[in-house]
């Protein structure tokens, strides 16, 4: 491929590397130069343009990153259509991302113009989750160099699934251990195991902390059809002749491993009685934030090999006590506080294409715009201010008990803008970005809406983060303070594009795979394929 300034009348065929505006025209990056082109430009006055002239050998940044990502995919994965040279690979079903890394490696090795990234392997994923993303950096690249990358690809990105085991929970009981901190132990695991997709623990016995008894309700677990039995001790194990070891033992089974490099987790048993997996649980397990139980437990419920050997390699990475993912670190060294983002739900519209108010259909047994302040309420944006205009009072009896602020919009009838600016003027001084959502997106999750504030909170510089779906640039939207004053520039009936579009790479795209981005309830048929999809099941 060749790359540079060209004259405009030699520039047939190529494709435009930067955006070209002048005056009145604007032609995108990536635009392959047509005749039609080559004419507006010249009437223009534009006597050269920067372009990349594709060797008849070449192919497209698009085709190339779709063989790749086509090849990569392994089972449970697809690949979504490339689009600007990158193609997302997804799970297709809830389980445990497996990584080749040396494929992805050499992948990554073979030239600079071709890049693979992943999530951690073996990471807990949901069904629609993105895992994985190649991205093809020029606009074109010779074909041989795209075969052998899909080549060395092969599969090289899958899900083991999560499989629905039979899961038995045996609590172990001492003087002293209070009843409510079995109960939430057993309601952290069932909590556990419902985040992956999984039916709840078959049973919850409760047995004696001692060998005889322990061994006797393992018998019983075993005999109601547990696969995977699960022992949360009175006291910890701190030996292989301690309690729930002797009970294994003495019921017939044995011990594959005590202990594990994984902090916390460290004081975990792993065993077996007949054909059903036996875990002695440490004592972090009891709490819902990750720990090694959750690797082992994972593991077996994915039908993955999990001995001596796979706990032992799960050193490196396995400091799990101040990562950031988990809500409350056990010390107060690490501090990643995002920023203060208020959220703006635009409620002011006519609904002239619904025919009523669309925000106050109802929706699972809620006017649409309350799922909206629902969601934006269990996120960590706040506070949460709602822009009315039309049918204030009717908004105000649907969302009432909801804890939201509500922003009078009386210029509503002039369009969007209006209501985006209210909204923005309505933003606590203490805010550092506003996350303006649409009130008639009813599938919006608190989920994304954190997802967009993290992805702030790690790069403060940004000036916006919007989702990107399909190709294409989807809300909500959150805004930097830094961009509040092009908001006030804005009128009619249009929305903050113009301004993100003029913001350039101060705004991160982050691909998303959701329904929610791409589906507003504007018509009766809207409506009617959002109910369809609120009411799939869960997980």
């Amino acid at each position: 491929m060749k790359f540079g300034p060209l004259p405009v009348h030699e520039a047939l065929g190529g494709i435009i590397a930067h955006a070209v505006r002048h005056g009145a025209l604007a032609l995108r990056k990536g635009t392959v130069v047509t005749a039609e082109h080559v004419e507006a430009l010249t009437r223009a006055g534009v006597s050269d343009i920067v372009v990349a002239m594709p060797e008849p050998d070449d192919l497209g940044e698009d085709e190339a990153a779709r063989r790749i990502a086509g090849a990569a995919a392994g089972a449970g994965i697809r690949a979504e259509p490339p689009a600007t040279g990158r193609a997302n690979l997804f799970a297709g079903e809830a389980g445990l991302l497996l990584v080749d890394r040396a494929r992805i490696d050499a992948i990554n090795g073979i030239d600079e113009a071709i890049t693979v990234a992943t999530l951690e392997p073996m990471r807990a994923v949901a069904a629609g989750e993105m895992v994985a993303t190649v991205k093809v950096i020029p606009f074109a690249v010779p074909e041989s160099l795209a075969q052998a990358a899909a080549s060395i690809a092969a599969g090289a990105v899958a899900i083991a699934p999560f499989r629905p085991l039979r899961v038995g929970v045996i609590s172990t009981l001492l003087p002293g251990l209070k009843a409510s901190v079995v109960a939430k132990t057993a309601e952290a695991l069932d909590q556990r195991l419902e985040k992956l997709g999984l039916p709840p623990a078959i049973h919850h016995l409760q047995t004696l902390h001692e060998p005889a008894a322990v061994a006797g309700a393992l018998a019983q677990s075993v005999a109601a059809g547990a696969e995977i039995a699960i022992v949360f001790g009175a006291s910890a194990i701190t030996d292989r002749r301690d309690v729930i070891p002797a009970a294994i033992m003495a019921a017939g089974g044995r011990i594959a491993h005590l202990g594990m490099p994984v902090d916390p987790g460290n004081l975990l048993l792993l065993g077996s009685l007949k054909a059903t997996q036996v875990i002695g649980a440490p004592g972090c397990a009891r709490s819902p934030r990750e720990n090694g139980f959750d690797w082992v437990l994972q593991r077996l419920l994915a039908g993955l090999a999990v001995g001596r050997a796979e706990i032992q390699s799960m050193g490196v990475g396995g400091l799990l006590m101040e990562i950031y993912s988990r809500p409350q670190p056990r010390s107060a060294v690490f501090h990643a506080k995002a920023p203060p983002v208020a959220a703006v739900i635009l409620a002011a519209g006519r609904s002239t294409r619904m025919g009523a108010n669309k925000l106050l259909a109802p929706m699972e047994g809620k006017p649409v715009v309350r799922h909206v302040a629902e969601a934006a309420l269990a996120s960590r944006a706040g506070p949460v201010l709602v822009v009315t205009g039309h049918d204030d009072a009717e908004l105000r009896r649907a969302l009432d008990g909801v804890a939201v602020t509500f922003v009078p919009n009386a210029d509503y009838q002039e369009g969007m803008a209006s209501s985006l600016k209210a909204g923005i003027a309505a933003v606590p001084a203490s805010a550092a970005a506003a996350l303006i959502l649409l009130g008639d997106m009813p599938l919006v999750t608190p989920r994304l809406i954190d997802r967009l504030i993290d992805n702030y909170a790690a790069q403060p510089e940004l000036k916006a983060v919007t989702p990107v779906a399909e190709g294409r640039r989807a809300n909500p939207v959150l805004i930097a303070r830094a961009l509040f004053g092009e908001i006030e520039g804005l009128s009619g009936d249009v929305g903050a594009r113009r301004v993100l579009e003029e913001a350039g790479e101060g705004v991160l795209e982050i691909m998303v795979d959701e329904d929610a981005v791409l589906l507003d309830v504007d018509t009766p048929e809207a409506l009617a394929r959002a109910r369809a999809l609120a009411a799939r099941p869960k997980g």
